[in-house]
């Protein structure tokens, strides 16, 4: 073997330092290339009883951890030698253009868990093209979340509640403020048993305890900006002093039927569409009374462990009621391929809650981006990979659910 002495010129193209990111937050975001990257980031960052509300789930976490499992027993038929150099992710959803095939779903006591809260995350969808949904149990003003999206589609989730001229009264501020969809969740008749924020003593506003002082202690950012910014607010109470769960029993209204559901849609100048859909029998249901839209959810595995998989339950209910009524989506989601399995199979939307969390509580509004930029850069590849260049190219043929958790026959 004949040996000589290294040429800088052969060398140095292959020497290329790359230039070091001095912001810290920016380097942090930019090395999480998934969303289970955001969430180490967000557990490191954030105390752990605001933590374990964004991440918990009912009784054994059941129902969340099979939704999860529902999207890695998939298995995608790729077609091979399409040209696949553009690919277009827009659609028309409700009645209106969304630049992704995603949107941001309503979470409750967001500042809580981040002091930016939802606007950074209406910002960040107005930037993105996407819907952002507020929650009844927001904490920002529904007013205040139109002015950082002003242009953009904001949609409100209604929980209806006992006080029923209360509820009315907020979806009235949402139908002034311009928001064009009215999300009626309808699988919280209580709350679910949430362990989690039990053990945890999860309450508002926070109890300090030895316990969550010491678990602060290396979280100092997170206690500065709650101190420091505007105290906590909810867009729909002024005050409460007691658990999550209690708040949730105190409000939320077991006796409400289909028939109620129907007086709320008469209420409402845009599209209406429900969400925490379980079974066909009730989509067809909804799909008669003129719903625009349905959400196949289980509310994140919050509510009734065991729960049905969404997932699951999308094909059926999408050969039930698609034709007449748009079928969404959401639970278990943590990736883009998971978004475009989703559309495959006949959903034509999907909402992205913990995810965007994980964001949120790893970096804020640029958190929230980075997990937009992941789940969009995601999709893309995965629909280039399976040989499609749009949405509506996306069929059944492209996915297959493995069969895990099959019923047994009566």
């Amino acid at each position: 073997m004949k040996r000589r002495l290294p040429n800088y010129k052969d060398l140095a193209p292959l020497m290329q330092f790359k230039t070091p990111e001095l912001n810290a937050k920016k380097r942090r975001l930019d090395q999480a290339l998934t969303i289970w990257d955001l969430r180490t980031i967000a557990q490191k960052r954030t105390p752990k009883a605001a933590f374990d509300y964004t991440e918990g789930a009912a009784e054994a976490e059941i129902s969340l951890a099979r939704a999860r499992q529902a999207f890695e027993d998939i298995q995608f038929t790729p077609s091979i030698l399409r040209d696949v150099s553009k690919v277009d992710l827009r659609s028309q959803v409700l009645g209106g253009p969304v630049a992704l095939p995603f949107g941001i779903a309503p979470t409750g006591f967001t500042r809580m868990m981040q002091s930016e809260g939802e606007i950074a995350g209406a910002s960040a969808a107005a930037a993105a093209g996407i819907p952002f949904s507020l929650s009844t149990m927001g904490t920002t003003a529904i007013e205040d979340v139109k002015a950082a999206n002003p242009t953009g589609r904001n949609w409100f989730q209604l929980y209806m509640w006992k006080d029923r001229d209360r509820s009315m009264a907020l979806v009235d501020r949402a139908a002034k403020a311009g928001f064009d969809t009215l999300l009626v969740t309808v699988d919280v008749p209580v709350a679910g048993a949430r362990l989690r924020d039990k053990r945890n003593g999860f309450s508002i506003p926070p109890q300090l305890t030895a316990g969550t002082v010491i678990n602060a202690i290396p979280r100092p950012e997170w206690w500065i900006n709650f101190l420091t910014t505007e105290p906590l607010a909810f867009a729909s109470l002024d005050r409460w002093s007691g658990t999550v769960a209690e708040l949730l029993d105190t409000m939320f209204d077991p006796t409400v039927t289909f028939d109620d559901l129907a007086w709320i849609k008469d209420q409402w100048p845009g599209k209406v569409v429900v969400k925490g859909v379980q079974n066909v029998d009730d989509a067809r249901t909804l799909a008669s009374m003129g719903m625009d839209g349905i959400i196949l959810s289980n509310h994140g595995g919050r509510q009734l462990d065991r729960a049905p998989i969404p997932f699951h339950l999308l094909p059926e209910v999408v050969r039930e009621v698609g034709m007449d009524t748009e079928v969404h989506l959401d639970t278990g989601i943590m990736t883009g391929a998971d978004i475009v399995a989703s559309i495959a199979l006949g959903a034509k939307f999907t909402l992205i809650g913990r995810e965007y969390l994980y964001g949120l509580l790893a970096g804020g509004r640029e958190g929230v981006d980075r997990t937009i930029a992941i789940l969009e850069e995601q999709i893309a590849r995965t629909m280039r990979l399976l040989g499609v260049t749009s949405l509506a190219e996306l069929e059944p043929r492209h996915v297959t659910q493995l069969e895990r958790l099959v019923p047994r026959a009566r």
